[in-house]
């Protein structure tokens, strides 16, 4: 259902292929940096000229990546819209569909770097960029993804930040995006049904379709995840069926 196209080149020249492609999302692949390691928070970047869909994009992302890492947000709810002081604007301006520039944890915080070094973390990482463009981009269709610093034109042997505890920033990008590649490849329709999932790690364990209205508590005491209506679209001896396949394919 998605197909993805990782561009290279200047920024310039990424943008103009993309929009040749006629891809219809585009993300830029980066982490963070800073001088003090304990600087702790998740943002993503928009174009100054950035669409509302670009917009949204970025704070569901941000949200999510904050949910997933007990993070804050940085930016205006996650997002900062023209970059820092334009850096990150033009890596981005001249598309003509909505994109971002990912800047999810902090190369130079220890446990940030922790997390995007292992396969675990990267796999998160991938998961929650793949589960956005679910949301946002549901016809599928061409994603173009970008590695930031690698693969330039220009000041070919850029590789962006050093990482703590090893290694660069673009070669953590590119394992994370070719991770999200792979899930987004995977995808064979579009999500028609809110769904409820319990997952342990990176696997899903058990998964429920539900009414679009309805409500969701956790009892963190008794383990009880009540659903305040009954499921739409599936008779009980489905939802059985499905708890059953799911247990026994661990």
């Amino acid at each position: 259902m998605y197909q993805v196209k990782f561009y290279k080149g200047d920024y310039l020249e990424r943008q103009r292929a993309a929009n040749a492609d006629g891809c219809v999302a585009y993300v830029e692949q980066h982490f963070n940096s800073c001088g003090d390691p304990a600087v702790n928070y998740t943002l993503v970047i928009t174009g100054a000229n950035a669409s509302q869909t670009s917009r949204n994009w970025g704070r569901w992302y941000a949200s999510a990546m904050a949910r997933e890492f007990s993070l804050p947000v940085g930016g205006d709810q996650g997002i900062m819209v023209g970059g820092y002081n334009g850096r990150g604007d033009f890596n981005l301006r001249y598309t003509r569909m909505p994109a971002l520039l990912l800047e999810p944890l902090f190369a130079s915080n220890p446990q940030h770097a922790e997390w995007l070094r292992s396969e675990a973390g990267q796999t998160h990482l991938a998961r929650i960029l793949c589960e956005s463009i679910q949301r946002f981009f549901q016809d599928g269709v061409l994603i173009g993804f970008s590695v930031g610093h690698k693969y330039k034109t220009t000041r070919s042997n850029d590789r962006g930040c050093g990482v703590c505890g090893g290694g660069w920033e673009a070669d953590y990008a590119e394992a994370v995006l070719n991770k999200t590649q792979a899930l987004l490849e995977e995808v064979e329709a579009v999500q028609e049904e809110r769904l409820v999932q319990v997952m342990d790690g990176d696997k899903v364990l058990w998964d429920l379709a539900i009414d679009p209205d309805a409500e969701i508590a956790w009892d963190e005491v008794r383990g009880v995840l009540r659903i305040n209506q009954p499921q739409v679209g599936a008779s009980q001896p489905e939802v059985a069926t499905r708890r059953r396949k799911r247990r026994s394919s661990r």
